[in-house]
């Protein structure tokens, strides 16, 4: 047993430190400084941390920590701190190592990541789904600190989605289900276009095996028909680019089966009828970087001239790149079979962009430069300002947030002619207070292209929107119906909170002045019969009406408190009548 026991620990430390050199080696073979030294004394840390704890698949727990920490590195593209944040991700929570430890041995800014992940662990749904959800909020709170914990955290959700096998079905339906609600669109939101792509499919296998089996099995059938496809469509563009002399790779490109599903749902139709399950990437490296947009342009203009372009099908994401950072150029070209073929035009950066998100700014700005992560500060400024503003309910607020990550992009134009990007479906009124509260608050109507329109009229790309205020203008509570963002809602929320408090506090004092003129005790007894005479459920919606002057306090509620005795009081009543002592009077 003994021998048996040996051979196994021996198998596990080489498989170990098989896993971990692996690490190094894609570590090495990166840009980043070369900080082995601080990666290795990490490893060590956690194998010692995790020593004898096992998954549920039998292998060692730490190579969970050592594939994170590899994702990170290779598919994301961080360095040094994130590959030992990955590595000391679960040590707080499932050991006794404390924050203050990782802070003394490896400083700071790993403590202050692996502080966040902590925070952050466990499921965002479950028994407490509510509970789950404030989770989601600390998520994005930790977030808007160090964008790094966000990175690791869906490294991590990957790794446990490509090894959710190994987990009891129930457990597999969850965690897929909040991954397709959560992770994927985060994923999207921050530019990690492959990784959102993985968490879908995944996510789907494990959702529903028959359809993602159904939809495998017939991309494999017609598989070699696509390479014909891709092999006749690209022949003359490969000769275009070589003419050109342009340094190129051209891709073929395939739907996901998520993508595809959902395709097939959405629009109702069947796998036969999707047209853009194969698409054409060209990834061609500039020979000056300041003509790299130009290049795009070129390559698109040269090739229209052998394919004819879709008219509407063109999208110009280099000159106006998404909010996380996507920059191509897209353009629908008819083949010589008369199929509708898309061609996503990029760059080695923009393409680096593409798969790896804001990580890949790093890559290609000396010190992490800010300004391409302008986009990003917006969105978690905005994620911020919402957090700012306690919401009653942590479901809604999950909801309002998970709109605002799946909501594709419009350009809208202010009377300036500065480009603001949107989420789809937005009013003029989600426009004004994406600018500033104040507009948002005064807002009474606005000119789109210099049009008269409502607040719920919705923006198309391209509007030029000009907001109209007033200042006698103030939040009306039907406004919660036409505002889509999350920012807007939760300022209408935060703003119709603020006044109802106000008039609440004035009808209070209201009241109490009237009392006091009457002579009547401010008891909670009396308030309740003032309550009731007016059909309201709650002193708080009393005191509102009351602040609003919709109720106008005069004879009526004079009589109902003078004339009667309240119930509480008729003992002493009786107690006076039949000459009972004063001195045994109850308590009002």
């Amino acid at each position: 047993m003994t021998d048996e026991k040996q051979i196994q620990e021996q198998a596990d430390e080489e498989m170990i430190n098989q896993g971990f050199q692996e690490l190094l080696d894609s570590y090495l073979a990166t840009k980043h400084r070369k900080k082995v030294e601080i990666i290795t004394k990490a490893f060590n840390f956690a194998k010692q941390a995790h020593k004898g704890v096992k998954r549920r698949s039998g292998e060692p727990y730490i190579m969970h920590p050592i594939a994170v920490a590899k994702i990170v590195c290779t598919e994301i593209g961080l360095g040094s701190t994130s590959i030992c944040s990955a590595l000391l991700h679960d040590v707080v929570e499932d050991t006794d190592y404390t924050v203050e430890d990782i802070e003394n041995l490896f400083g700071p800014k790993i403590a202050q990541i692996v502080d966040g992940l902590t925070k952050i662990s466990g499921g965002i749904f479950g028994d407490r789904a509510s509970a789950q959800a404030e989770n989601f909020k600390k998520l994005l709170l930790t977030m808007s600190d160090d964008i790094r914990v966000i990175l690791i955290k869906i490294a991590d959700r990957l790794h446990n989605m490509r090894t959710l096998g190994s987990m009891l079905p129930n457990k597999q339906y969850k965690i897929a289900g909040e991954t397709l609600y959560i992770y994927a669109p985060l994923a999207n939101r921050l530019g990690l276009n492959r990784i959102k792509t993985e968490l879908e499919d995944l996510s789907f296998k494990y959702e529903h095996p028959e359809e993602y089996t159904q939809i495998e099995s017939k991309l494999q059938e017609t598989q070699a028909e696509r390479e014909e496809v891709f092999r006749e469509f690209t022949a003359p563009i490969r000769a275009q680019l070589d003419k050109m002399g342009i340094s190129y790779q051209l891709i073929a490109r395939v739907k996901s089966p998520y993508s595809i599903w959902n395709k097939m749902q959405t629009k109702h139709i069947t796998f036969e009828e999707i047209y853009d399950i194969l698409a054409v990437r060209i990834i061609f490296s500039p020979k000056n970087p300041e003509e790299e947009l130009n290049e795009c342009f070129n390559i698109y203009v040269s090739i229209s001239k052998i394919y004819k372009p879709h008219p509407d099908r063109l999208r110009d994401w280099v000159s106006h790149p998404k909010a996380n950072g996507y920059q191509a150029l897209h353009v629908t070209l008819m083949s010589n079979k008369g199929q509708w073929i898309e061609v996503q035009i990029r760059s080695e950066r923009m393409n680096d962009v593409a798969e790896q998100g804001f990580a890949a700014h790093w890559k290609y700005k000396e010190g992490g430069g800010s300004e391409d992560e302008g986009e990003l500060e917006k969105w978690l400024r905005t994620i911020k300002e919402i957090l700012d503003d306690p919401q009653p309910d942590a479901m809604d607020f999950l909801d309002t947030i998970k709109l605002n990550l799946f909501a594709s992009e419009i350009f809208v134009f202010t009377p300036k002619g500065e480009i603001k990007t949107m989420p789809q479906n937005c009013t003029a009124l989600d426009f004004a207070f994406s600018i500033h509260t104040f507009l948002g608050s005064h807002c009474i109507g606005a000119k789109v292209n210099h049009k008269l329109v409502p607040l719920s009229h919705k923006l198309q790309s391209g509007d030029q929107v000009e907001i109209l205020t007033s200042k006698s203008q103030h939040v009306q509570p039907s406004w919660i119906n036409f505002a889509t963002t999350a920012k807007a809602k939760a300022k209408i929320l935060a703003i119709l909170k603020r006044e109802q408090r106000g008039m609440q506090q004035a009808g209070e004092e209201m009241l109490r002045e009237f009392f006091s003129k009457e002579g009547i005790e401010y008891t909670p007894e009396n308030i309740r019969k003032i309550c009731n005479l007016h059909t309201s459920k709650t002193q708080e919606e009393l005191f509102a009406a009351i602040g609003l002057k919709t109720i106008i306090l005069g004879e009526n509620d004079k009589n109902e408190l003078k004339d009667k005795p309240t119930p509480s009081n008729w003992k002493k009543y009786i107690s006076f009548a039949f000459g009972g002592s004063k001195t045994n009077k109850e308590k009002p």
